[in-house]
């Protein structure tokens, strides 16, 4: 199914890109994204892990869910992938804004059936989502394997949209007695919390130590 997007930045277009490699450093810096359709007239936004094959975003979930049936017969999505990295505080409320990177991909899905590519794509999920992480995991069985469908999304029509810098104030601003300037943020992982149920003796992995 071919989709039509019209992906032209009409406001502030000197924020968009259509840099492929800054869409893949987008995608591999994030761990979820969301997947907007509409289904019997109704508009869903759901969140999703997610991972990248080459220039295809990967989409996993169970065979007898709804979504990932219909996204399979090819319901035109639109995946969706922000990334919050400061608060901009001018000195108004109008000049305040935010630093970002943004995605945009719309696009038709197609279900990857060939087992081998299959469990590729899933292995790269896992890596994605915790490198390191798959060379200690025993092997799915080929149940877990067929109760998974794994969904493939071409990165051809994208938009990205992103900024960052200081606060843009106009110039009869500048001379307020106001703060102004960037809250940078970021999303860092926290202490591992081994589940209840391990045993004592087994250590923290060493990608967990890298990861923090």
């Amino acid at each position: 199914m071919t989709v039509k997007a019209d992906t032209r930045l009409r406001r502030l277009p000197e924020r968009g890109s259509k840099d492929i490699r800054l869409a893949h450093k987008i995608i591999d810096e994030s761990r979820i994204c969301h997947v907007g359709f509409t289904l019997d007239e109704q508009p869903y936004v759901v969140p999703m892990a997610l991972g990248r094959n080459g220039d295809r975003i990967l989409l996993h979930g169970s065979v007898v869910s709804r979504l990932m049936t219909n996204l399979a017969e090819g319901l035109p999505c639109c995946v969706t992938i922000t990334h919050l990295d400061g608060l901009v505080l001018a000195r108004s409320s109008f000049n305040s804004s935010m630093n970002y990177r943004s995605l945009m991909v719309f696009g038709a899905a197609t279900l990857v059936t060939d087992p081998e590519e299959k469990k590729r794509g899933l292995d790269i999920l896992v890596e994605h989502l915790a490198p390191g992480r798959l060379a200690e995991l025993r092997p799915s069985t080929r149940k877990e394997l067929s109760a998974t469908t794994l969904l493939a999304l071409p990165l051809e029509t994208f938009s990205i949209k992103n900024r960052s810098g200081p606060p843009g104030d106009a110039k009869r601003d500048l001379d307020t007695p106001i703060w102004a300037g960037v809250i940078p943020l970021s999303l860092e992982p926290g202490q591992p919390q081994p589940a209840p149920d391990m045993p004592d003796d087994i250590a923290l992995p060493a990608y967990l130590h890298s990861s923090r």
